[in-house]
């Protein structure tokens, strides 16, 4: 009982600590850069202006789709690697995070 609330505790650092990191994702050679919070909230959208061209809209969302899907599975990473320190190693069910 002990060692979970040990885990417990470790956990709840682990997810403040989460909170306040922040990832970003890159596109196009870093022509469009994507931020994201912890809880995976955009904080900052990046975009070089040689990338906006009103002729092909779609590059460009292709571009900001790639960042940010970049910059989320950073984030799933450093998740699943700072849940691997605290479970040590375990499979837990039910521990679904980043929140």
């Amino acid at each position: 009982m002990k060692q979970a609330q040990e885990m417990q505790s470790r956990m709840a650092k682990m997810q403040e600590e989460l909170a306040a990191t922040l990832v970003s994702g890159q596109s196009g050679g870093g022509m469009v850069e994507v931020t994201l919070n912890g809880k995976q909230i955009v904080q900052k959208l990046k975009i070089d202006p040689s990338v906006v061209d009103p002729g092909d809209v779609e590059l460009l969302e292709d571009l900001i789709t790639a960042a940010f899907n970049d910059a989320q599975k950073k984030l799933l990473d450093l998740t699943q690697n700072g849940l691997s320190k605290v479970t040590g190693g375990l499979n837990i069910p039910g521990l679904n995070l980043p929140f």
